[in-house]
């Protein structure tokens, strides 16, 4: 690896919350504010409450049914009938019914639901791995375009001051009108940058402001002091990339999505196989409420049940063969989420490392635009050189100035991108959503 890149191992606490190798206090108060009241968040936690209820629900099939009911009942033969009897029954008593998993359907179901959790908990950290990473880069953006407007400004003044020598020059009648106009233009020229500017600016607060779950504008108090773009240390361990990939969430949930979809052909698997039932009865029946109490009251009764679907016209077996394909499909998205994440991690990887060398580029191009300026300026109000030349030295200088910028804000976007893709981040606040799951 090159390019501030290096194959040492990765340490798995500065994975763990790579943003503090960033140096930035504003930008770890920040993520930390997301991940009290991030929305996409809370959502993901409520899925897992969800997945644990359902688990619930399909573990108490290991436990008998146990109902209780009373009654009474006044009733009355018809006159054609033979009795005309006219009675009374009064009633009480507890039902129970306990089907044995002897084919394993009950344990595939509770072994299907322990994946869904999974799922839904490997969802959270997916969750988490994102926001931070959306934070991070949307708080380089609002870095960013606070330079941009920072370098504009400063040329503001610098061409301020030429128009300024230019007019006294007209005046004295070194110079004509045009090259007053000149000056002119190009002055306002970067007035015309700074609402475009601005406008980014303040969308990319309102985002971030939306990812920490509050009002768009309730942050821009924090964010009003101009600071300068985060920088990534000079020399980043990435370790070996697809060994890293293991911590991926999205690849997690897959596999655990992977696994719940084989456990759910086990469930319909278990549908050909007959069922055993025990079933109970106990309880109280009198035609009296003053007998109902009595030891000869007393009725009840016991046995197993066995119910088996003979013909069904293969709708059981076609329900494995679509539990088969659903699993089939499972697999298909395991594998191509895995290729999805080596090809994310490529790529950033030369992102990153190309940007590096494209920034080495600009800053000598700035460097050397910034002389150019001086030079030129120097030279023109010496008289040895026209006002073009001036002009084409500013506009030079304060383009580079900005793809500096610009590349200052994408070396640290991708850095951050890099820790994203090799799923970094999800482990910092694992203990604290998973607390705030559970209530």
């Amino acid at each position: 690896l090159k390019g501030g890149l290096s194959k040492e191992v990765l340490n798995p606490e500065t994975l763990a919350c790579w943003w503090t190798t960033l140096n930035d206090p504003v930008l770890s108060r920040i993520i930390k504010h997301a991940l009290s009241g991030n929305l996409n968040l809370k959502e993901a936690m409520a899925r897992i409450d969800e997945a644990r209820a359902l688990r619930g629900i399909n573990h108490a099939g290991f436990f008998p049914i146990l109902n209780t009911d009373a009654s009474a009942t006044k009733y009355k033969d018809s006159k054609n009938s033979e009795s005309r009897n006219r009675n009374r029954l009064y009633a009480a008593g507890f039902d129970a019914d306990w089907e044995l998993d002897i084919f394993g359907g009950v344990r595939r179901s509770v072994e299907a639901a322990d994946a869904n959790i999974e799922v839904a908990q490997e969802g959270l950290h997916d969750v988490l791995v994102n926001l931070q990473a959306e934070v991070a880069m949307n708080y380089v953006e609002v870095r960013t375009y606070q330079k941009r407007l920072a370098i504009i400004k400063t040329n503001i003044k610098t061409r301020e001051e030429i128009l300024k020598l230019n007019r006294s020059l007209h005046k004295a009648g070194i110079i004509n009108e045009l090259t007053v106009q000149e000056s002119l233009y190009s002055l306002e020229h970067l007035h015309a940058a700074i609402p475009v500017l601005q406008t980014g600016l303040e969308a990319a607060k309102n985002r971030l402001a939306v990812l920490l779950g509050e009002k768009p504008g309730s942050i821009h108090g924090e964010l009003y002091a101009e600071k300068s773009i985060p920088v990534p240390p000079a020399m980043v361990a990435v370790g070996i990339p697809a060994e890293t990939l293991r911590r991926r969430p999205d690849i997690r949930r897959a596999e655990r999505n992977l696994a719940a979809m084989t456990a759910r052909i086990g469930i319909a698997t278990a549908n050909l196989y007959p069922k055993f039932r025990l079933f109970g009865t106990i309880g109280l029946e009198s035609v009296s409420t003053g007998d109902l109490l009595t030891s000869a009251s007393r009725a009840w009764s016991f046995g197993p049940r066995i119910s088996w679907n003979i013909f069904d016209a293969s709708a059981i077996r076609q329900k494995i063969k679509a539990e088969s394909a659903i699993q089939k499909q499972a697999l298909i998205q395991y594998e191509s989420t895995i290729l999805n994440a080596l090809e994310e991690v490529e790529n950033v990887l030369i992102a990153y490392t190309q940007e590096q060398s494209r920034h080495r580029s600009l800053e000598a191009a700035t460097v050397a635009a910034r002389k150019a300026y001086k030079l030129s300026l120097n030279l023109y109000k010496a008289g040895l050189i026209n006002f073009n030349n001036v002009l084409t030295s500013q506009y030079s200088m304060q383009l580079f100035e900005d793809k500096l910028a610009l590349s200052n804000g994408a070396i640290a976007s991708n850095f951050i991108r890099l820790y994203k893709a090799l799923g970094g981040g999800w482990e910092y606040s694992e203990g604290n959503t998973d607390k705030s799951s559970k209530g």
